[in-house]
């Protein structure tokens, strides 16, 4: 299957000498949430400026749909809607009539039914004829995204779409995102709370310094780099970790108390089980014991380390 964005060979070199994008990579599939993650300054919003059509890639194609944005801009555009970082608005405007023009501008006829719908959704409807500039920061946060479907995309651009959002209004957002992937939209977004995108994305880009670092889906990447951790609290303090249990690489912390093993079940290492066979033949008790897994954070943490 053809993929709905491919980029090849992209780079982005500004006039002041800074190159923001490294021959950049990357296919999104159809139908996909796609997470691009990176600190700030990495290059996300210049990918997805460039992707839109805002701005200039220095080298390199992006095909949207099949349309390339230089060749072919309006028809790569009219299959796009961006919610931006800035909350750039029309003040003086009501709801409904920014909505309705956003829809205008890229040639669409009036369907008031549509977009009645999309402010339902985004539970803007009791505020469609209050004026843009009357809003709560949140309420023109949905509003962004209203602007951006109003024109039916079959891709959306979310970039941080959730900042300065209540926890319940991103409850909402996240719904919503569900809802538009279930009728084939293709949203990517950025975002600073990385559990958002590990609850929400299938695959996940790691951008750092301009150059995407890693592509991967999120289930396999979970799995292929994420490290699980036994922490066992034992009955009597150590000086040390007796010799025989070398093989293990374990921790000793908490005053010689406790005892962590950092284990990956996919790389052979020894299992849990012999773990706390040998301890009971080297004479170590414990009175408790936890697991715990690394999340994407920390294994987004870890790969913008190793890249600084």
């Amino acid at each position: 299957m053809q993929p709905i964005i491919a980029i090849s060979k992209l780079s982005k070199k500004y006039a002041s000498g800074f190159q923001a994008l490294r021959n950049i990579q990357l296919e999104i599939r159809s139908g996909e949430i796609f997470a691009l993650l990176g600190p700030n300054g990495a290059g996300k919003t210049t990918l997805i400026s460039i992707i839109c059509g805002i701005v200039n890639p220095t080298e390199g194609s992006v095909h949207v749909d099949g349309h390339d944005i230089a060749v072919d801009y309006r028809a790569a555009r009219s299959l796009i809607g961006l919610v931006p970082q800035e909350l750039t608005t029309d003040a003086f405007e009501t709801v409904w009539a920014t909505v309705s023009f956003s829809r205008g501008l890229f040639g669409k006829p009036a369907n008031p039914a549509y977009i009645e719908k999309v402010l339902k959704d985004l539970s803007l409807w009791d505020k469609k004829d209050n004026k843009v500039m009357t809003l709560s920061g949140g309420m023109k946060r949905r509003l962004l995204i209203a602007k951006a479907l109003s024109h039916e995309p079959q891709i959306l651009f979310l970039d941080e779409p959730t900042a300065g959002v209540d926890v319940e209004l991103r409850k909402g957002m996240w719904s919503l995102v569900r809802s538009l992937q279930g009728q084939g939209v293709t949203v990517i977004l950025t975002t600073h709370y990385i559990d958002e995108a590990e609850e929400m994305a299938d695959r996940v880009g790691v951008i750092s310094k301009g150059s995407l670092i890693l592509v991967e889906d999120k289930v396999a990447l979970m799995r292929k780099l994420g490290k699980k951790q036994l922490s066992l609290q034992l009955l009597t303090a150590l000086d040390r970790i007796p010799p025989e249990l070398a093989r293990y690489r374990l921790d000793l912390s908490g005053a010689g108390t406790e005892l962590i093993y950092t284990y990956d079940t996919e790389g052979g290492d020894p299992s849990i089980a012999a773990l706390l066979d040998d301890l009971g033949a080297a004479g170590i008790g414990f009175k408790d014991l936890h697991t715990t897994q690394s999340s994407l954070e920390d294994i987004f943490v870890s790969l913008v380390r190793e890249e600084q």
